[in-house]
């Protein structure tokens, strides 16, 4: 599948999820956040991120995440009336900012990108996905050993 050839999420599919509780959706978003990023982030982030709320929003999917850092991972937390950062994208911006295969700032300036809130907790956040340097999501690594790519059969 090329880069840029994840296919949006279809409206019926994106009506049956914005139709879901938050809630339980966030505690499975925090946690995956935990497992994939957490063991990421500096100590100085974890500090200045504490407490704060975040509101990730999948434009075309319907979904919103609310979570926070709390300690040494990532909490589910109820939807606060306003949250301190709220970013939002497609679901196939993020799974491709997620893969490295696409820049925050290129999304952000062609309007695909959206954020929302504290500016500095905005900032912190985007440069230091910027400083990762694997990708945090490939989905060939859900797939079988023998059925990924370039692997002898």
């Amino acid at each position: 599948m090329k880069p840029h050839a994840y296919p949006l999420v279809p409206k019926p599919l994106a009506g049956v999820l914005g139709r879901l509780p938050r809630f339980p959706g966030s505690v499975l978003f925090a946690a995956g956040l935990t497992r994939v990023l957490g063991p990421h982030l500096p100590g100085d982030v974890r500090a200045a991120m504490e407490n704060r709320s975040i509101c990730i929003v999948v434009n075309d999917a319907g979904l919103r995440f609310d979570v926070s850092w709390r300690g040494s991972r990532f909490v589910a937390v109820a939807p606060p009336i306003r949250p301190d950062l709220s970013i939002g994208a497609g679901a196939r911006d993020f799974l491709l900012l997620a893969q490295r295969r696409e820049d925050p700032d290129t999304l952000f300036f062609a309007r695909r990108l959206t954020m929302e809130g504290d500016t500095e907790l905005g900032l912190l956040v985007k440069n230091t996905l910027d400083a990762i340097e694997v990708a945090l999501f490939d989905p060939e690594r859900l797939l079988p050993a023998r059925w990924r790519r370039g692997s002898a059969m």
